[in-house]
């Protein structure tokens, strides 16, 4: 599964020095690996974004972009562990880059995954 964000430089995203805002860079990649996870995983387990930090690297002066990639072994992978444990944590970065390739920002995510231990307990949002 792969998603690609674009977010562009303009009056809704620029703060008061004329650059990416950090809260839009932030907001921009936010959701994506707890959304993912959830969809791939399926209704037998509860996904929740734990943790999050971003290491801004340079000033967003024209559109970033970020690509969010999970392959089946990832996700095999954090099955086969919630077989012997109940919840687990998992780190994840992506990198907010413009058109020639030079990293702005980094965010490193962290989400909690865990089985559902009654059918009945409620989804994640």
């Amino acid at each position: 599964m792969e998603i690609r964000v674009e977010l562009p430089l303009w009056w809704r995203t620029r703060n008061y020095v004329g650059t990416i805002y950090g809260g839009s860079i932030y907001a921009s990649v936010d959701p994506f690996y707890m959304m993912m996870l959830i969809r791939c995983l399926g209704p037998r387990y509860t996904v929740w974004d734990k943790a999050a930090s971003i290491r801004f690297r340079r000033p967003g002066r024209s559109t970033l972009y970020a690509t969010f990639h999970f392959d089946q072994a990832l996700v095999d992978g954090i099955r086969a562990e919630l077989e012997t444990s109940d919840k687990l944590d998992r780190q994840f970065i992506v990198e907010l880059k413009d058109a020639a390739g030079e990293v702005h920002a980094i965010i490193e995510k962290t989400v909690n995954v865990r089985r559902r231990m009654h059918p009945d307990e409620p989804r994640s949002p």
